[in-house]
């Protein structure tokens, strides 16, 4: 046989100290996850410092120190830490479906159909109970979800990733002309909404942590069942069915897990910038494209990461400010650092 008959190498198969690698990073990711939480607990704004938090974090004294770690911090982290990983995931999951790595949620539109559910309940009822803001943001997120996956889906098969892309992009700026428009002409909606648009954990209650849990661990449990399916579909559409992957399935469930999660975070906490964005880029820098392991990576990095943001959110200024906009100002320069990179990774 000629040199230039000779078959080429199979690739190697993934090697143990690559899998304990990860695995170690994963366990780093749980030991910070527990940090950020304690860091969350402890620090805030106001006169209760970590010293007396860490006092009535054990003991409840009935004083104003103990109420305000029990019915403000510790659930205003609990929150966090769903919204962490409904963005996190759903990022994830945005970058996945469109191989784009620079997208989020509000690429697809998913973002915008929950802010126009929202203003509108706020126009039409002047009411911003949670419970109906939460409702009204999943219904305007699956009907974003539906609308963007049918523009997509005009003409052809199955959906591709650019179109997806692009009918999300119209879908997002008629939506959000449709936003402006309502908030001006209206008052009151618009006193509701530019508190909820700049994304907030202020207030979150168990109330609303317990509302968007069960969605939330449904969203992550369905991105991890199909991450297998996402790894085929990465190779093209026909190399995935070759694979069994099923690209209508597989974009159908990543679309209904994206709804769930963003959903979620976003009646939640507002529209909160760029964690769905930075942080699946940092898990696959750390742990490869393999969205077997993005996705675990993800539900832990995100609350990470909406931690430290809620926490900086506190004390950096005399003044709490809302947690998007420190996420806006954290994300801004990581944007730019993905977009100056040499290479940025195809997915």
């Amino acid at each position: 046989m000629t040199t230039l008959e000779r078959p080429r190498p199979a690739p190697a198969p993934p090697t143990r100290r690559g899998a304990r690698t990860r695995g170690t990073i994963l366990l780093g990711l749980v030991v910070l996850v527990v940090a950020s939480c304690v860091l969350s607990v402890l620090v805030g704004s106001g006169d209760l410092g970590p010293g007396r938090a860490w006092q009535v974090l054990w003991r409840d004294d009935g004083s104003d120190a103990a109420l305000i770690l029990r019915e403000l911090r510790v659930p205003r982290t609990v929150v966090a830490l769903l919204v962490g990983v409904a963005l996190g995931v759903a990022g994830a999951l945005a970058q996945s479906l469109t191989r784009n790595p620079l997208a989020d949620p509000g690429l697809l539109g998913i973002n915008a159909g929950a802010s126009l559910a929202v203003v509108l309940v706020f126009a039409l009822t002047g009411v911003a109970a949670a419970l109906l803001s939460l409702s009204a943001a999943w219904l305007g997120a699956g009907l974003a979800a539906a609308a963007v996956y049918a523009l997509g889906s005009v003409g052809r098969r199955s959906a591709s990733p650019a179109r997806l892309a692009l009918a999300g992009i119209a879908f997002t700026a008629a939506v959000t002309a449709i936003v402006q428009g309502v908030v001006l002409l209206d008052q009151q909606a618009f006193n509701e909404f530019r508190f909820w648009i700049a994304g907030s954990l202020q207030g979150r209650g168990y109330d609303v942590a317990a509302l968007i849990a069960p969605f939330v661990l449904l969203g992550v449990v369905t991105a991890v069942v199909i991450a297998p399916s996402l790894n085929a579909l990465a190779l093209g559409d026909e190399a995935g069915r070759a694979l069994g992957a099923s690209a209508r399935r597989t974009r159908g469930l990543a679309f209904l897990a994206i709804v769930l999660l963003c959903g979620s975070a976003t009646a939640a906490a507002g529209p909160i910038a760029f964690v769905g964005l930075g942080v699946p880029f940092l898990a696959r820098a750390w742990l490869g494209s393999d969205q077997r392991w993005v996705m675990p990576a993800c539900v832990l990095l995100g609350p990470v990461v909406l931690l430290v943001a809620d926490v900086l959110a506190r004390i950096v200024v005399a003044q709490e400010v809302p947690v998007g906009i420190v996420t806006a100002l954290l994300g801004g320069p990581l944007f730019l650092a993905i977009v100056v990179r040499p290479r940025i990774e195809a997915l």
